[in-house]
């Protein structure tokens, strides 16, 4: 799908030299029919990396958004954090998770993700990523559904219809247990994209760029980076 992509930001000039300093953004229209006010967005191969005005950056696939177009409303940077003191804690930052927020299938990722002791915020992070949340996706590679589940996963744990949510889901999530109880949960991730034979060769991540992005992306929209 092609994005539209703006070239001229509207912001007049009267704003920019006077009060305080204006960020310039843009509005990202997802295929879900949501909006998400970002700084700026790059494109990389298939993918869209969004800088968010909070901080950070998130990457989609193009195919989740429709267009991008400059948005006309100035916003003020904010404000330089006081400096902390050096016997205070760090504070962390609230993670980004807008793509995450009122997604399909809540109630069943949570329910399936207690039963077998998984985060549902890394499980919805993981088929934001895989699959967009379209169960019925399909990759070249054979991968099903909204867990993006290959065959040999999918007999392995029984899952008759893969493109059944419900069964996709509890699939995966088994799947991806098993995984976080050989390797822990970042290697895990490495290990679903990639296969658990690279894991083992490399004793770790594999220095793949398309596996160590994988594991990124589906961190930071958990907040577990």
């Amino acid at each position: 799908m092609k994005v539209k992509i703006p070239i001229l930001l509207s912001v007049t000039a009267l704003a920019l030299l006077a009060g305080p300093a204006i960020a310039s953004a843009e509005i990202v229209f997802l295929s879900s029919g949501r909006t998400l006010s970002v700084k700026a967005h790059q494109i990389d191969g298939d993918s869209i990396i969004l800088t968010l005005r909070s901080g950070g950056q998130v990457t989609c696939k193009k195919d989740l958004i429709e267009k991008i177009e400059a948005d006309e409303v100035p916003y003020p940077e904010p404000a330089p954090a006081p400096a902390q003191a050096a016997d205070q804690a760090p504070v962390q930052a609230e993670p980004e998770r807008s793509l995450l927020a009122d997604t399909p299938y809540g109630d069943i990722i949570a329910s399936l993700s207690e039963t077998h002791g998984v985060n549902p915020m890394l499980v919805r992070a993981l088929i934001q990523v895989e699959s967009g949340y379209r169960p019925r996706a399909r990759s070249s590679k054979g991968a099903m559904g909204l867990m993006q589940l290959m065959p040999s996963i999918a007999r392995e744990y029984n899952v008759r219809n893969p493109f059944e949510p419900k069964a996709n889901i509890e699939g995966g999530i088994r799947h991806l247990k098993s995984l976080i109880d050989r390797w822990g949960y970042k290697t895990a991730l490495a290990a679903y994209n990639a296969g658990e034979g690279a894991v083992a060769k490399f004793k770790g991540i594999p220095p793949y760029r398309e596996t160590r992005n994988y594991v990124s992306r589906i961190l930071s929209l958990a907040g577990l980076e």
